[in-house]
């Protein structure tokens, strides 16, 4: 008989297992759940729990919720940003809902609401459900959608995922409302990184989660936390592996042809175009890279996760592992293949895992089905192969390894990426950028440095090979003293795109960028009130026309490196959710002097070395540096060895890079160009005229006045400078020829001609 009605799993009914649960609680988990019991002691109460990635988070409150809310007939609502979250979430609930944590009631009602066309909507919550798990944007657009749900409840328990989150303002709006309708909200917030923040944003936090434990008591006040613990101590403890990053540049270039669709497949989906994986997963050079870098440190590296970028990359990898000796299975889901056609069922995978399991296969290439729910402890290294833009699935994958000998793992793990040149900018994921700027999982000094230098060496690469193309003038960054071109410290930030992707992005500051930064910085209230910008989530052009004014106001005269537009919209977009700077973190770990190239080519010149002698002492600085630090910064040989010749050119012939004096160019004068084109040829004259213009503007009580309109005010950040008439007409300098608009009156971007 046919069926009538179809099974989902966006909601349903958890019964209660018979017997006991196998998984035995870290004491660190339990410790975490006596906290909660202190805390749950109080009618209502904010507090944060925070343990480090690998710790268990998500096992730890579910259960703890099973125990104390589930099994009281108190209802929760779990939110998260992430779709994974939310599964995530649902799945821990269902796998430990034991009758021995929820004696007193033979089963409870769940519902998954978010945006993906396989889960509910908002519209079908109802009030029999127990367990409401939810994503952040589908509540943010529809809190009433929670009244009916609500009414009549005096207790409710209320869990953020990603606590560090909650200061965005759709959470602060959520949790507001929920408290409006609820006499007595249980808050708990989940996190590994609650001071990865802005010292401003902590005071954020502190605001949201007021009450914590403290000596086995219930305190109020500062930063609300119940339990915390950090990576360090789980790796002493042998809970954790220690994690060894590793680097590897594959000399692949992708994204020439990267187009809007492309690109927000892969900002706002995490997927990679067809075409694009397809040149990756065939790419013989980079699988060579692959296969050739566990092949040499296969001892080291063990038992081995390669996160491949599709099946056909999977498939390719798997047979040159093999190829060269190497034990190697590939593992996909159990969904037909649109491209290769490959189908490998569910008894297939099992299969293959268990000979991983038995250490028979000794490399696991698989398309992200191992990010959770395979138990796979004797995983020693994970291989990055694939790029990711996402931080939660870049936390999974990494995690893969993370299992301690303590929990039958491993007592450190290599996290080995593989990183590809991009033409288009992506804010790929550095694994080094989860674990933060403080260093937390190391107490040396040296790790401290080698961490630092691979978060800038990333963002180097295309700096490094625009050097090597001939077709790209990079005669102005190559006249700069290379000690000038190495950074003194990044901004690191994570923020939520409007899906709910997470973004992780850092910003390097340069000797001549850092005092531009502090004073946006500083500025950023004013520069939103300036725009009347109110939104989370601005958009793209507003946001833009922001940049431009930062631009303007902040980043005038000579620069070099210089700033990144596209750096300015990334921390706009953090501050527009955040209402805060990102925080600075200051590479003071990193003796600057070892890595700076022109000291290096001094040397040589100075010590007059042939041929020879050069070669063996730059692959003695190359190869046998105890610190390493050269390789981590540079990557790749060739573009220390292309940096190195740039400066004895220099000291060879220090006219190298005047202007030819065989080539007459043609001229035009600069009155007849826009500022912003003045700029490009002359940035300290541009910043000369417009300061020059502002100072004209300003009466004797420091007020700049609109031109046109009159409005007066005391912040540049309001007004833009402007030309009044043709500059190539009227017979006056071009300094006589601007004047500066109020915001209103300016009315259209950049500068203009009228």
């Amino acid at each position: 008989m046919a069926k009538d009605y179809i099974e989902v799993k966006s909601f349903g009914r958890i019964t209660a297992k018979k017997g006991a649960n196998a998984r035995i609680p870290y004491e660190h988990q339990k410790a975490a759940m006596e906290s909660l019991d202190i805390i749950n002691k109080s009618k209502k109460y904010s507090t944060m729990l925070v343990l480090p990635t690998g710790g268990g988070k998500t096992y730890t409150a579910s259960m703890w919720l099973l125990k104390n809310a589930i099994d009281r007939k108190k209802k929760i609502l779990w939110i998260a940003h992430r779709q994974m979250l939310l599964e995530q979430a649902a799945e821990s609930f269902q796998k430990y809902a034991y009758s021995e944590l929820i004696p007193h009631i033979p089963s409870f009602q769940y519902r998954i609401v978010s945006g993906a066309s396989n889960y509910d909507r908002t519209i079908d919550i109802q009030a029999s459900d127990d367990l409401l798990i939810i994503s952040k944007d589908s509540l943010g657009r529809n809190l009433s959608c929670l009244d009916q749900w609500l009414d009549g409840e005096k207790e409710i328990f209320l869990v953020i995922d990603e606590a560090h989150h909650s200061t965005a303002k759709t959470y602060r709006k959520v949790i507001e409302y929920i408290k409006e309708q609820v006499e007595d909200v249980k808050l708990i917030g989940l996190t590994a990184t609650p001071f990865r923040t802005a010292d401003e944003e902590q005071g954020l936090l502190a605001k949201i989660y007021e009450d914590g434990v403290r000596n086995g008591k219930a305190v109020h006040g500062n930063i609300g936390i119940s339990y915390q613990i950090g990576l360090k101590e789980l790796i002493s403890r042998r809970i954790l592996s220690k994690p060894i990053f590793e680097s590897y540049y594959t000399d692949e270039m992708y994204g020439d042809t990267l187009g809007l669709n492309g690109w927000e497949s892969i900002q706002r989906l995490d997927v990679l175009p067809e075409d694009i994986a397809g040149q990756m997963a065939d790419s013989a050079a980079r699988n060579k890279l692959i296969v050739n870098t566990y092949k040499t440190k296969e001892k080291e590296y063990g038992q081995t996760i390669v996160f491949a970028v599709n099946v056909v990359h999977a498939i390719h990898l798997s047979a040159l592992f093999n190829k060269e000796g190497i034990r190697a299975e590939f593992v996909v889901s159990d969904v037909k293949d649109s491209v290769t056609g490959v189908r490998i069922s569910r008894e297939e995978n099992e299969r293959k895992l268990e000979e991983y399991r038995t250490g028979n296969v000794k490399v696991l290439v698989n398309v992200n089905i191992l990010t959770e729910g395979v138990d796979l402890p004797q995983t020693k290294t994970v291989f990055l192969a694939r790029p990711t833009v996402s931080t939660i699935l870049m936390t999974q994958m990494i995690g893969r390894a993370l299992r301690g000998e303590a929990a039958g793992g491993t007592s450190s793990a290599y996290i080995v990426s593989f990183i590809d040149h991009w033409n288009e900018h992506i804010a790929w994921v550095n694994p080094d950028s989860l674990f933060g700027g403080n260093n937390e999982f190391t107490d040396n000094p040296l790790e401290h440095v080698q961490h630092e230098l691979r978060m800038i060496a990333i963002s180097k690469i295309e700096e490094f090979a625009s050097v090597l193309d001939d077709s790209v003038d990079t005669k102005v960054l190559e006249k700069v003293p290379f000690i000038k071109r190495i950074p003194v410290g990044m901004y690191a930030f994570t923020y939520l795109e409007e899906n709910g992707a997470d973004c992780s992005y850092q910003v390097m500051v340069y000797d001549s960028t850092r005092k531009a930064y502090e004073e946006l910085m500083t500025a950023l209230p004013k520069v939103f009130a300036s725009f009347e910008c109110n939104e989370e989530y601005p958009p793209e052009e507003l946001l833009e026309d922001i940049a431009e004014q930062c631009r303007d106001t902040f980043f005038l005269g000579e620069m070099v490196p210089p700033y990144e537009e596209k750096d300015i919209v990334n921390i706009l977009k953090y501050y527009a959710q955040y209402e805060t700077a990102p925080k600075f973190y200051l590479f003071d770990d990193i003796d600057r002097s070892k890595l700076d190239v022109g000291a290096i080519a001094k040397h040589i010149w100075d010590e007059d070395m042939g041929q020879r002698k050069k070669t063996e002492y730059i692959n003695s600085l190359w190869d046998h540096a105890d610190d390493n630090l050269l390789r981590l910064f540079f990557g790749r040989k060739l573009y220390f060895w292309r940096q190195l010749d740039i400066e004895l050119t220099k000291l060879s012939n220090p006219h190298i890079y005047d202007e030819e004096e065989n080539v007459q160019h043609g001229i035009r004068k600069l009155e007849e160009l826009p500022l912003f084109e003045i700029g490009k040829v002359n940035p300290e004259l541009e910043k000369k005229l417009r300061d020059g213009a502002f100072e004209k503007s300003r009466d004797v009580q420091g007020n700049f006045t609109c031109a046109r309109c009159g409005r007066k005010g005391t912040d540049r950040i309001f007004f833009q400078v402007d030309h009044i008439i043709p500059m190539n007409k009227g017979g006056k300098t071009v300094g006589e020829n601007l004047q500066i608009l109020c915001r209103e009156c300016n009315g259209i971007k950049g500068d203009k001609i009228d």
